[in-house]
């Protein structure tokens, strides 16, 4: 109950609409309440006496308390429908917020498909769980608590009736909820299963169709949608037994009341009315419990959904903005000072090991190495994506740790290997780099990207639609977009990690010639083709972590055998300059 009450705490202004819908509950319920009295009064005097203006007037009394009733109903249905609904927009705008301010190693920790879920369907069952158990949580303790009151006014014999009865529906129903309480758990991570199926296969459909895959993506599919309806199946196999629990117990006590109550009518004991009016308690008292017991699988099943919201909530960002941080970087110099880096702190060996490396600003650096060797984790410990585990990284002078995380971030320009655009029109996707930026610079840009080319013969030009995830442009395309984007931010230091792998030499070479005229910024080059880093000043090579060479392509060629081993297989064939052919000369 603990982790629900801190959600609450997330009602703000519609805490005032739970506590009017909790109010018109109870006035809701006293009028309810009232009703089987004028009926027992009804039928013990007004029928009894053949007291027509008796009769009538109680029932003008019963049709205004119903009518209340309903009033305050339809009352209560609107307030408990804006506290639900207002909370679980706070509560998705928490989440959200959130994981915006998570670092790379914070996702590591979630699954895309599990935050999803954490926002949508979680966040649902806590809603319903007020929409649709306020009303009984506050109305079944009333009734119970007035229902034996009054029943036990009227006739106190036959109240002990159900005083026996229930305690019985009580340890059931207590049953229940103990056995389906762990399962509501269960039945979320299926859900999130089957959330990252749907998600992967979705997203990859045109490989899915190029590889003539559609079969195993349904088996796939159809496995983890058994799981969850094999979950949900036993979940609510027993969740649904509360209500022949109910019935079972309810029409037992109504038989034992019928019976005793008639051999009290035929001694002379009890009156008629007397009899309806306890029976109609009764069936409110048990339908109290009834109530309650719903209300309980409610609050489990939002236990386990508060849970994994708190999850989220609670996860400890490990990479935060310093009180007082520095706001201004003043040039792209960047250091590496005994760097190294691993994922996990648990993780036996380092991703990066004792990295060393000074770039000048304004230089241009080409990285290079095989797959696996790292490029892409040494360039994002620049902007902090990830922090060094050990070492210190340097940007302009000072420690990356010592900036404050916006300024950091908006002197880096990164284009990120895995190419992403948003759904929208060009222009909205290039005004991430620079929110007031204006047609003319949004056209420079693309100019030196060289995005300018195909986004002329686009009829509507910068308000070109990109659908979802940019699919409406190449993969090339969708990477010059990204470069240009990138440039919009004039960023001190520019980091590209492959970025232009989907873009033929000649595009390459424009879109390089247009990156050396940019003044004052550093530029560090991710690429598996030689000829993009071969005219940098300085060329740095990578392999198992580890700084393996750094100097210019001439030194490199002529005495490093990994770049001879490049530069021959890319260049010469691979006869010419590769070891083996020193080994030959040798």
């Amino acid at each position: 109950m603990g982790d629900l009450k801190r959600l609450l705490g997330y009602l703000g202004p519609y805490r005032r609409d739970l506590i009017l819908g909790a109010l018109l509950v109870l006035v809701e319920t006293a009028f309810e309440l009232v009703i089987p009295v004028l009926m027992a009064d009804i039928i013990d005097v007004g029928v009894a006496q053949q007291d027509v203006p008796f009769i009538l007037h109680k029932g003008v009394q019963m049709g205004i308390c119903a009518l209340l009733a309903l009033i305050t109903g339809l009352l209560y249905a609107r307030f408990a429908a804006r506290a639900a609904y207002g909370w679980g927009a706070r509560i998705r705008e928490e989440q959200f917020a959130r994981v915006q301010n998570y670092a790379f190693s914070n996702l590591d920790h979630f699954e895309t498909s599990s935050l999803v879920t954490r926002m949508t369907t979680d966040v649902t069952v806590l809603q319903n769980a007020v929409n649709g158990g306020l009303r009984p949580l506050v109305r079944a303790p009333v009734m119970l608590v007035m229902g034996i009151g009054l029943s036990m006014w009227m006739n106190a014999e036959l109240a002990l009736v159900f005083l026996v009865c229930t305690p019985v529906l009580g340890v059931i129903l207590f049953w229940v909820v103990r056995r389906v309480a762990p399962m509501y758990g269960r039945l979320q991570k299926a859900v999130d299963r089957l959330n990252n199926v749907v998600q992967e296969g979705l997203t990859a459909i045109r490989a899915v169709k190029a590889f003539v895959r559609g079969e195993y993506e349904e088996e796939k599919f159809a496995a983890v949608n058994d799981e969850l309806t094999d979950t949900s199946q036993k979940t609510f196999h027993y969740a649904v037994l509360n209500l022949p629990a109910f019935q079972l117990v309810m029409y037992t006590s109504t038989v034992l009341l019928m019976w005793f109550g008639g051999n009290m009518i035929l001694a002379g004991s009890l009156q008629v009315g007397e009899l309806t009016g306890v029976l109609s308690y009764v069936l409110q008292i048990m339908n109290s419990l009834m109530l309650i017991s719903n209300v309980f699988l409610l609050l489990t099943r939002s236990l386990a959904s508060a849970r994994r919201i708190l999850e989220v909530l609670d996860e400890d960002i490990v990479l935060t903005s310093p009180e007082g941080g520095a706001e201004a970087v003043p040039d792209g110099g960047v250091d590496f000072e005994n760097v190294s880096f691993k994922y996990h702190a648990g993780a036996k060996e380092y991703a990066l090991s004792g990295v060393n490396l000074h770039i000048p600003a304004g230089q241009t650096v080409g990285i290079l190495g095989g797959t696996g060797s790292a490029k892409t984790t040494l360039v994002q410990l620049i902007p902090r994506l990830y922090d060094a585990t050990e070492g210190t990284v340097k940007v302009g002078g000072r420690d990356v740790r010592e900036y404050d995380l916006h300024a950091l971030r908006d002197a880096v320009g990164i284009v990120l290997q895995k190419n992403v655009l948003f759904s929208g029109t060009v222009r909205g996707n290039l005004k991430w780099g620079n929110p007031d930026a204006t047609d003319a610079e949004l056209w420079a840009a693309c100019r030196a990207a060289c995005a300018d080319e195909f986004l002329e013969r686009m009829p509507r030009g910068l308000d070109t639609d990109l659908g979802q995830g940019g699919v409406n442009v190449s993969g090339g395309q969708k990477q010059r977009l990204c470069i240009a984007r990138t440039l919009l931010k004039r960023p001190k230091v520019l980091i590209f990690d492959d970025s232009t792998s989907a873009v033929d030499t000649a595009t390459e070479a424009q879109i390089r010639a247009a990156l050396s005229a940019l003044p004052n910024v550093t530029k560090l080059i991710i690429a598996q083709r030689i000829t993009s880093v071969m005219n940098t000043d300085q060329i740095v090579i990578l392999e198992d972590g580890r700084i393996h060479a750094v100097g210019t392509h001439e030194s490199l060629l002529e005495s490093d055998p990994i770049y001879q081993e490049i530069y021959a297989s890319q260049m010469k064939g691979g006869e010419e300059h590769g070891p083996s052919a020193q080994r030959k000369k040798a």
